[in-house]
């Protein structure tokens, strides 16, 4: 049997499936949809230079690459690859064929430290390791039981806030790039992150297919959004998930994040315990979250609402000298 490394077809929707089924297969902790997956190849900045791969196995897609630059950090020349392979495939020499390919890429495009990550396991590390990569931090999975789990309640907000959602913001969400921006550039991390293109913000963040702007909550104080929780959510158009319990959609928080002059107020809880309650209340019954291990803030309130992690994943890297 041979294994052979080719691009993803965009234009091929039985292709984007596969690919989208062996992520699930691999990763069952994240959403990926076939649109996700091709928001993430079409309409990332071409100085990406973005490539999504398969490696193929006498026809049948076996693993799997997304490959791009970090276009959006101030530092130059890092480049991020995620190697998925099917669980049942492994150990056939798609892993290798795929690395070899996208480090092959990115070093064309500049790229002289390379990041990945990989799940906490030993076979995955010691495949990371082979190759020249080392370990850094790392990021907990998180999942909660919304069709069982005993939410907080939602607490009122304090005198002068508001809660509201995405949704209220669609004839300008400018403020909530504005918000996005400060958070992110707080966020743990080996790849700092500055969000300074506008119209790029639009294209990636909030015209993603997997947004959910009705389950967003954002909190609002002085007429501004100071905190939000970032609701994702992939419309009941997997039903094989293994993200699914009791056959219900899954809400993904992407981010929950509260301004600089606002922290230390419980905002960024009281945005995320809207969320869910919107979710739950919508019939979602799986809600899952990642959190950087470093994160401390962060995990206690997962911890508090009753996540519980699942799995955990850590970041390799490589330098190409």
């Amino acid at each position: 049997m041979t294994v052979t490394v080719r691009d993803l077809r965009p234009g091929d929707p039985p292709d984007v499936e596969d690919f989208t089924r062996v992520r699930h297969q691999a990763l069952p902790y994240i959403l990926w949809t076939p649109a996700s997956v091709l928001h993430t190849l079409t309409r990332t900045p071409p100085e990406a230079w973005a490539r999504s791969l398969v490696a193929e196995e006498d026809g049948e897609v076996i693993g799997t690459a997304q490959v791009m630059l970090a276009h959006d950090s101030p530092e130059p020349g890092q480049g991020m690859l995620n190697i998925y392979v099917h669980p049942e495939r492994t150990r056939r020499g798609a892993g290798d064929l795929l690395v070899r390919a996208a480090e092959e890429h990115l070093a064309a495009h500049g790229a002289t430290k390379l990041f990945a990550w990989v799940l906490d396991e030993p076979a995955n590390r010691a495949f990371a390791e082979r190759r020249g990569y080392r370990a850094s931090r790392s990021a907990h999975f998180l999942r909660l039981d919304l069709a069982h789990a005993s939410l907080p309640p939602l607490p009122a907000p304090p005198p002068g806030v508001e809660l509201r959602t995405a949704a209220d913001f669609a004839d300008d969400p400018r403020p909530l790039f504005r918000l996005d921006a400060e958070t992110m550039s707080d966020e743990p991390g080996d790849v700092d992150v500055e969000f300074t293109d506008y119209e790029a913000w639009l294209t990636g963040s909030w015209e993603h297919p997997l947004l959910d702007r009705e389950l967003t909550t954002v909190v609002v104080a002085g007429g501004r959004p100071v905190a939000f929780s970032v609701a994702y959510t992939d419309g009941g158009s997997l039903p094989h998930s293994r993200l699914r319990s009791s056959g219900g959609t899954p809400i993904v928080t992407a981010m929950t994040g509260t301004a600089r002059a606002f922290r230390r107020r419980g905002l960024a809880k009281l945005a995320k315990t809207d969320s869910l309650h919107r979710a739950r209340a919508a019939g979602l019954t799986d809600a899952l979250t990642g959190n950087d291990t470093a994160n401390a803030p962060m995990l206690a309130i997962n911890t508090s609402l009753g996540y519980e992690i699942c799995a955990t994943e850590v970041r390799h890297v490589r330098e190409l000298v």
